[in-house]
């Protein structure tokens, strides 16, 4: 059986978790410890062991999870069409990241090494500026991130928009990005691992 190590409450941890209600995918899951972070060389969680080899980058972990139980409808087979979900995949892991850390770890982590106002205000600034992007793909879609199919790409995006609306920040309204959430509101995945209290 699969194996999800990984705190519950960290956001690819999530992805992953996620991913696995999309797809009815049994498995257990534990808190990583020092044995299985060492599965991925960067110490990072999550790892995963299946057929008994070990994956990490949540991103990934989700690709992989889809392409193996056939999944064509959370991440299709047709080149163009993989591609137009994988690129919201990768802005999400390194733009859209980039952006809100700063804010993240001090407004929510209360991190000491992140007490900077100044980089405080640009961290927020730059996240509300790209959540102002990804509501305007959304209002040009009217549906779901790469068009009218919900995606992997709407999994790892639907907790980042979570993140941003639990995030004590100054945000614009962008009602695109609401009506999709409200999209999202029935699937069990998202209320058990996206929309469930935790940023």
């Amino acid at each position: 059986m699969l194996r999800i190590f990984g705190k519950s409450t960290s956001i690819n941890v999530r992805k992953v978790l996620w991913t696995c209600a999309e797809i009815g995918l049994p498995y257990e899951h534990e808190p990583s410890g020092d044995s299985h972070l060492a599965l991925n060389p960067n110490r990072l969680a999550p790892v995963i062991i299946d057929e008994g080899q070990a994956l990490w980058e949540s991103n990934t972990i989700c690709r992989y999870l889809a392409g193996k139980h056939g999944r064509a409808d959370l991440l299709p087979s047709a080149p163009m069409a993989r591609a137009q979900v994988e690129k919201w995949m990768d802005w999400q892991a390194t733009e859209l990241n980039t952006a809100w850390r700063y804010a993240f770890m001090a407004l929510v982590r209360r991190s000491p090494a992140h007490t900077d106002a100044a980089a405080i205000a640009a961290s927020a600034a730059e996240w509300n500026r790209l959540m102002t992007l990804l509501d305007a793909q959304l209002a040009a879609t009217n549906a779901y991130l790469a068009g009218e199919q919900f995606t992997l790409a709407d999994i790892v995006l639907g907790l980042s928009h979570n993140r941003w609306r639990s995030t004590p920040i100054d945000r614009p309204a962008l009602p695109a990005l609401q009506a999709w959430a409200e999209r999202l509101s029935p699937r069990p995945g998202y209320r058990q691992h996206g929309a469930n209290g935790v940023p």
